[in-house]
């Protein structure tokens, strides 16, 4: 089993929980269209050592289609450590970077990278000088920089979340507490060299507690994102911090029909719409949803349980038509996962279902596209079993719409 995320533990026993439970609640639904015939492929099938284990995270594209993303753990250093790895269009993985390498460097990059100025900016959960992750720089030689480290005072630490980063340079995040062990949460600031600030730290009751995602930014340097406890219903909230420590729940969750315990960061449109996602809630299985810039809340689709896949745990992509793709962790033709599309409309199509076999399960990561509308993306689990993984290490995939 994964040593993955930490807040995977609280989802599990979500689910186990809200299996039991029927919705009362009559929500307005439009019903899933079956799987269609696209082809997946899988680019890469990690063994754990020396590649890495349990990629929890989406991936980043190049020009060239060059992938680049991290695994949970695994690499030269042991499964409690991690990589930062890249893949070729021809399927061709590279270690950039084994974490455990030097004492301080972190360790289980479970967020996604961010690439700016040829360079990799991203998060360990864990490790670091004083245990509680760190915000790292990994160039494209290999060399990593520690350019910031938290404490249990900087809102429990643990940061789980993909960074942003602004026109000067600075990056944002968010730090998860750890599921409240430590702290609540925190939204914090990382400048160009390295000084830390945390904007605002989570109390824990109505204006949320414990943000899993990362975040996005506005025009104006407003940051948005969502918590995946807290709020007046306890069910998790959307949030907005602004540039000076400020927050505004601008949505709190009720379980149904508007969905429970957003795991993700959010998706954000032109016109200041918000789209993402909920773990449970809805039907009980989860739900897509899109919030206007003033707080209105729309339940796109409502997942069922079954076929049509369940429990989204990971941020959303959007097309220039404005569908909405992403991936639940559970569910699907095969009980292993899915890849889905849902129209501006509500309509959701499945696009690949997980058999749990050398194709992968648990896809726990959003996907990316390419220029030609292919989509790639990488699974938790499964791939080809090995004496280190029986039930493998995870795959980067590719599907062909």
């Amino acid at each position: 089993m994964k040593s993955a995320m930490k807040y995977r533990q609280l989802i599990v026993g979500t689910v186990t929980l809200s299996a039991l439970i029927l919705s009362t609640v009559s929500v307005l639904l439009i019903a899933a269209r079956p799987a269609q015939a696209q082809t997946e492929t899988v680019l890469h099938s990690f063994t754990g050592q020396p590649d890495g284990e349990y990629p929890s995270a989406a991936l980043v594209l190049n020009a060239k289609g060059t992938l680049y993303g991290t695994t949970d753990g695994g690499g030269a250093y042991g499964s409690s450590a991690g990589t930062v790895f890249e893949v070729t269009p021809s399927g061709i993985e590279t270690v950039l970077y084994n974490f455990g390498a030097q004492d301080g460097d972190g360790s289980n990059p479970a967020a996604g990278l961010l690439r700016a100025d040829g360079a990799f900016y991203g998060t360990t959960l864990t490790g670091g000088p004083n245990s509680f992750g760190n915000v790292f720089k990994v160039t494209s030689a290999g060399r990593e920089t520690v350019l910031a480290s938290f404490t249990d005072e900087d809102g429990g630490g643990y940061p789980e979340g993909n960074l942003i980063r602004d026109h000067a340079g600075n990056l944002y995040g968010t730090n998860s507490g750890y599921n409240g062990a430590y702290g609540n949460g925190a939204v914090f600031q990382v400048t160009p060299s390295g000084t830390l600030a945390i904007l605002y730290k989570f109390s824990g009751g109505a204006d949320g507690l414990c943000p899993y995602g990362g975040l996005v930014r506005d025009s104006d340097g407003n940051l948005y994102g969502t918590t995946y406890r807290g709020g007046a219903s306890g069910e998790g909230t959307v949030f907005e911090v602004t540039p000076d420590g400020n927050e505004k729940v601008l949505h709190s969750f009720t379980g149904e029909p508007d969905g429970s315990l957003p795991a993700a960061g959010l998706l954000r449109d032109a016109n200041g719409n918000l789209y993402g996602t909920t773990t449970g809630g809805g039907n009980g299985y989860g739900t897509v949803f899109k919030m206007t810039n003033s707080g209105v809340e729309t339940v796109l689709y409502s997942f069922k349980g079954g076929a049509d896949g369940y429990y989204p745990v990971a941020a959303l992509v959007r097309d220039a038509k404005g569908n909405l793709y992403g991936t639940t962790v559970f569910g699907g033709t095969h009980g292993d996962g899915t890849v889905f599309k849902v129209t501006k409309k509500g309509v959701e199509t499945v696009l690949y279902s997980f058999t749990g076999g050398a194709d992968g399960n648990e896809p726990d990561a959003g996907v990316v596209f390419d220029k030609q509308g292919n989509l790639f993306g990488t699974t938790a689990n499964g791939g080809i079993a090995n004496s280190h993984c029986p039930d493998g290490c995870g795959v980067v995939f590719k599907i062909v719409p």
